[in-house]
């Protein structure tokens, strides 16, 4: 089964979410250096220490959608977020 954007929704009939991503832990840190070095920012990034910690990370499994309906990330992180920049970019 080859998965397509519309797996979920022909697949999965169910009320519980399912988490769709790349399947691997990444800190909030990494990810803003990495949008920052595909979108050419050239600013300064302030983290705002007056404001709760938060979630220092991010991971989410994405092993029951793979079980559910099949789903696997075909398209790498970094050029995942890459082509959702440029996406984005054009639409502007």
């Amino acid at each position: 089964m080859s998965p397509t954007p519309f797996l979920a929704t022909e697949k999965y009939n169910k009320s519980e979410p399912v988490n769709i991503g790349a399947g691997f832990e990444i800190s909030i840190k990494d990810l803003v250096n990495l949008i920052v070095k595909l979108t050419g920012f050239k600013g300064k990034i302030i983290w705002d220490k007056t404001k709760p910690d938060g979630q220092p990370r991010r991971f989410l499994s994405t092993i029951k959608a793979e079980k559910e309906f099949g789903f696997k990330a075909r398209t790498p992180f970094e050029e995942g977020l890459k082509k959702t920049i440029e996406w984005y970019k054009s639409t502007k």
